[in-house]
């Protein structure tokens, strides 16, 4: 057995010891529904780490493509189908779907598994009423990444809290060649394109809402915000840019061909892994960029796994999501991959470790995003809703998707900006009002 194969084992089974103390006594299948992210597919890979600790359960995982899991989770817990025992959802959906009843408590995880060491601002999104109804894989807010040798050959240095401008700027001076000024989000979804412009729009001044559920879209600011947006992508970003998600970017920005991306905090690690990132030795990073109005184009999410109220092995589940949120799952990461790869952004402890910080250079940049976001305060105007990069309604995650769909469909050159909004601002009134708003 190899070291690093001894140090695994041994963290596997001082997560059975800390946080189950019954693992032998556990069984059964666990179905886990969960997204094809890096950091679940890791540890999709870490499982006979786990069966070590509880070799009677036994894991089937299904991992799908981001607007597939949630199409496909939602679907089932409102049907209570009973397909999975463990859900990996997002900042958006914990909260209702808890008030609804369709999820499991995890106020009983034990004590040693530390409730109290959740990020402050990634906790209060995932309980309702005291109760915690999610645990957080990794916490995330969105930033700027950039190549550092390009902007100085553009003769340009980075602010640490740069201005759309400033964005702009940089973008013309980094264009060229094979390379994109910037990449940003362009595929249609409610977690895909409008994660990024329901953030980017907060920092222009436009909002979705107003205080009487009136919607905004037909506003001179949500005007000026996708006007910055399609100049930004038509003069400086990739084609087929209406394509492109988050794991789209994520390969060309580690293929050298975007100068700037601005998403998820979470991609930090891999475009800074040099077995992954052919500019791994390139990148810097900033704070989300503003309009000088009090508001930065960053959001507040949280992956997080959660137990439907319909699962036959609850007891086996939360063992596993135990497993998966501990301290000592951290551990076990980077004793197999480096304390710079862990699941970011849930504990404090992790903020506070001098491994972490000296491995992870956008460690303190992450923290900071992260803290800036505030959910109940999210728009330059008052707005009657909470949420950064989404609106906490039920309704909203059919109405922003076919939002998203209209401005996917600009950016792909098949309609105006100002056909744009005005379908969006008729497709979600007509969607409040028939939900009663």
């Amino acid at each position: 057995m190899s070291i690093r194969t001894s140090l695994g084992l041994a963290s596997a089974l001082a997560i059975a010891a800390a946080t189950a103390g019954h693992a032998d006594t556990l069984s059964g299948t666990v179905t886990i529904a969960t997204v094809n992210n890096g950091d679940m597919i890791r540890m999709q890979g870490l499982t006979s780490a786990f069966n070590e600790a509880y070799p009677d359960i036994t894991l089937e995982w299904v991992t799908l493509e981001e607007n597939v899991l949630r199409q496909r989770v939602t679907q089932d817990i409102a049907a209570r189908g009973g397909q999975f025992d463990v859900m990996t959802i997002g900042t958006y959906e914990v909260p209702i779907w808890g008030r609804n009843g369709w999820l499991v408590s995890l106020n009983d995880l034990p004590a040693e598994w530390d409730a109290e060491d959740l990020l402050p601002a990634i906790r209060d999104g995932l309980t309702v009423d005291g109760e915690l109804y999610a645990a957080p894989f990794y916490g995330e807010s969105s930033m700027v990444m950039y190549r550092t040798d390009l902007m100085e050959e553009a003769g340009l240095e980075m602010p640490e809290a740069p201005t759309w401008e400033f964005i702009r700027e940089a973008a013309a001076a980094m264009t060229g060649g094979n390379t994109y000024g910037i990449c940003l989000r362009g595929k249609a979804g409610w977690g895909e394109n409008m994660a990024f412009l329901t953030a980017m729009a907060n920092s222009f001044g436009a909002r979705w809402f107003d205080e009487d559920w009136q919607a905004q879209f037909d506003s001179a600011e949500w005007a000026q915000t996708l006007d910055f947006y399609m100049d930004l992508m038509t003069n400086y970003g990739p084609p087929g840019a209406a394509n492109n998600g988050f794991n789209e970017n994520l390969t060309l920005f580690q293929q050298g061909r975007c100068g700037m991306w601005i998403d998820a905090t979470v991609a930090a690690s891999f475009v800074t892994n040099p077995s992954d990132s052919t500019v791994a030795e390139h990148v810097g990073f900033a704070l989300a960029p503003d309009n000088g109005l009090g508001r930065r184009g960053n959001w507040l999410w949280a992956w997080s796994l959660a137990i439907p109220a319909g699962s036959q092995a609850t007891d086996a589940a939360k063992a596993f999501i135990t497993w998966a949120t501990s301290r000592e799952y951290t551990a076990l990461v980077a004793e197999n991959e480096g304390w710079a790869n862990v699941p970011p952004g849930t504990r404090t402890s992790l903020y506070e470790n001098p491994e972490y910080l000296e491995a992870a250079s956008f460690a303190e940049m992450t923290l900071r995003s992260i803290n800036s976001a505030d959910p109940t305060n999210p728009a330059v105007d008052p707005v009657p809703y909470t949420g950064v990069q989404f609106v906490a309604i039920p309704e909203f995650a059919g109405f922003a998707t076919e939002v998203g769909q209209e401005f996917a469909n600009a950016l792909a050159g098949q309609q105006s900006v100002e056909q744009a909004l005005a379908n969006a601002q008729a497709l979600t009134t007509d969607a409040m009002e028939a939900a009663g708003y």
